[in-house]
């Protein structure tokens, strides 16, 4: 059976089983603050962190013990799921009744999970969940608003910087990276007669387009995630893919955009100096110190247009479910998970810290551009839908590149089936 479908069926009975059994209800109208007492007992907390990782080792070893060590008598039982299974073993949870207590859940999830009706509202269960909100970028809090409540709380992120080659720079006769839109057709221009591209990317989806839409002052849709129509298609949204497109015309713009195999991956193309430039996250210094050890990766921001430097968040967020039995200590461990202690720990083994005012700096250098791109980064739509409205958006624009159609088209076309997505 195709993938899809059967995701589509096991959602399916998720949604009737929490009918059934009245869990929707239960979560999103409880607002029983005092339900948050004195700590007791065991819970259970899913994550993907891989099994022999050094992020299982420090969850193990540091942070679940030192939280044990404030609140005696309690237990917290981790379950390691590989990251690329935890998202199916939830939702069959879901549909069989057998829920974790807290779960490290990727931001895409939250609204999804939301949607189901198995989460915690946070804002209404936590009397303190605004001076946790406030100790965040505003960009991963946003992950866990869903119609008006918060269901979760960030835990650790990331976002995409500008990444570049010096050596490949120099070549143009530039000694900066590109700091605007300008700033990267005027390396382009000067790169054309080499032969290395201004930029290079590996696909068209949100993850990729958005941070150029953000800067360029457009949007995918409006503020409350109900209508696209009049934001991705709009004047601004365009000049931010128009961009892109105009160095891929130009033959600056790395081919992997359109996906598929062929092009030169963008991790292997900057290192070898045949992009001068990337957007990539943190976790790429490691992944270049192993594979490319003689070459020296610099980041900047994202180049700003009209609308700044904004780039995308990722990251994961800590929920609560609300079948849980045991809920005080549910919630006072996700309090802990987002203490300094806790986070700095999780960073010295390469978690970005959601909290703005933590130094992770002092922790790892390289944190350093991805903490000021995370003061302006913005999230995805949190929407339930947002996988099917990230393959419309690819889809659309790959065939614009291609010469299919036209940007505008394009545009005018996606933003219309994302309507009926959001609907």
């Amino acid at each position: 059976m195709h993938p899809s479908r059967t995701r589509r069926r096991i959602l399916a009975a998720a949604a009737a089983t929490l009918t059934a059994i009245g869990l929707t209800a239960c979560g999103s109208d409880d607002t029983s603050a005092d339900a948050d007492g004195p700590v007791s007992g065991t819970i259970t907390f899913w994550h993907g962190y891989n099994s022999d990782s050094k992020e299982v080792k420090t969850l193990r070893e540091v942070v679940i013990p030192a939280f044990k060590a404030k609140h005696p008598g309690t237990d917290v039982k981790e379950v390691s799921v590989p990251d690329k299974d935890l998202h199916q073993k939830l939702i069959t949870a879901v549909a069989g009744g057998k829920l974790p207590d807290v779960v490290r859940a990727d931001i895409a999830w939250v609204p999804e999970l939301a949607k189901l009706g198995v989460l915690e509202r946070l804002d209404r269960s936590m009397p303190d969940f605004h001076s946790f909100a406030d100790k965040v970028f505003p960009g991963t809090l946003a992950t866990n608003k869903y119609k008006g409540g918060y269901y979760g709380l960030p835990l650790d992120t990331n976002t995409r910087v500008q990444m570049y080659n010096a050596n490949a720079l120099a070549k143009a006769g530039v000694t900066a990276p590109p700091r605007t839109f300008d700033d990267l057709r005027a390396l382009a221009d000067k790169l054309a007669a080499t032969n290395v591209s201004a930029f290079a990317d590996s696909g068209m989806g949100g993850w990729n387009i958005l941070p150029w839409i953000w800067s360029a002052g457009g949007d995918i849709t409006d503020p409350e995630y109900t209508k696209a129509t009049g934001h991705l298609n709009s004047p601004e949204s365009l000049a931010g893919v128009q961009l892109l497109y105009d160095l891929y015309r130009k033959g600056q713009l790395g081919k992997g955009v359109l996906g598929g195999t062929g092009a030169t991956p963008t991790d292997q193309g900057l290192a070898k100096g045949q992009y001068a430039t990337i957007l990539d996250g943190p976790w790429m210094y490691p992944i270049f110190a192993k594979t490319f050890p003689g070459f020296q990766l610099r980041a900047a921001a994202v180049p700003a247009g009209p609308g700044g430097s904004v780039s995308v968040v990722g990251g994961e967020d800590a929920v609560v479910m609300n079948s849980t039995s045991n809920k005080a200590l549910a919630l006072e461990f996700t309090r802990y998970l987002l203490s300094d202690e806790a986070q700095l720990a999780m960073a010295k083994v390469g978690q970005m810290s959601v909290l703005k005012d933590l130094d992770v700096t002092s922790v790892d250098p390289n944190y350093a551009p991805f903490v000021e791109q995370l003061k302006t980064a913005r999230p995805r739509p949190v929407v339930p839908t947002w996988p099917k409205i990230d393959e419309v958006l690819q889809k659309k624009l790959q065939a614009a590149f291609r010469g299919e159609t036209s940007l505008q088209q394009a545009l005018d076309s996606a933003a219309a089936d994302i309507d009926k997505l959001l609907a």
